[in-house]
């Protein structure tokens, strides 16, 4: 994928995931309720499906729900704002491309 492809869909899938797929029970699941961690790790999954896919690299998804995971928890538990924790997650699709840019080896 030539790499201001790969540059859009990650930042396009990070947003498809964020807004339209979290929907407002999802947004209020993963704050708030008996099944909180159990929403707040199907989001990030979300996220690192979509990572994965786009990028062809199955490690980067984890690595991304992982960092997802780790970021939204510290929003929902106050300790991060909204615009940091989307400059948090844009961060983690920068690193993401230069990890495939870089290519093997």
């Amino acid at each position: 994928m030539p790499l201001p492809t790969l540059a859009l869909m990650l930042l396009a899938a990070h947003w498809v995931c964020d807004y339209p797929l979290q929907g407002a029970f999802l947004a209020e699941a993963k704050a708030r309720g008996p099944l909180r961690l159990y929403h707040l790790v199907a989001h990030a999954g979300i996220h690192g499906a979509a990572v994965a896919l786009v990028t062809g690299n199955v490690w980067l998804g984890v690595a991304e729900w992982a960092a997802h995971t780790a970021i939204d928890e510290a929003k929902v538990r106050g300790r991060i704002g909204f615009a940091t924790d989307q400059a948090l997650h844009i961060a983690c699709k920068a690193l993401w491309f230069a990890l495939v840019a870089a290519g093997p080896g």
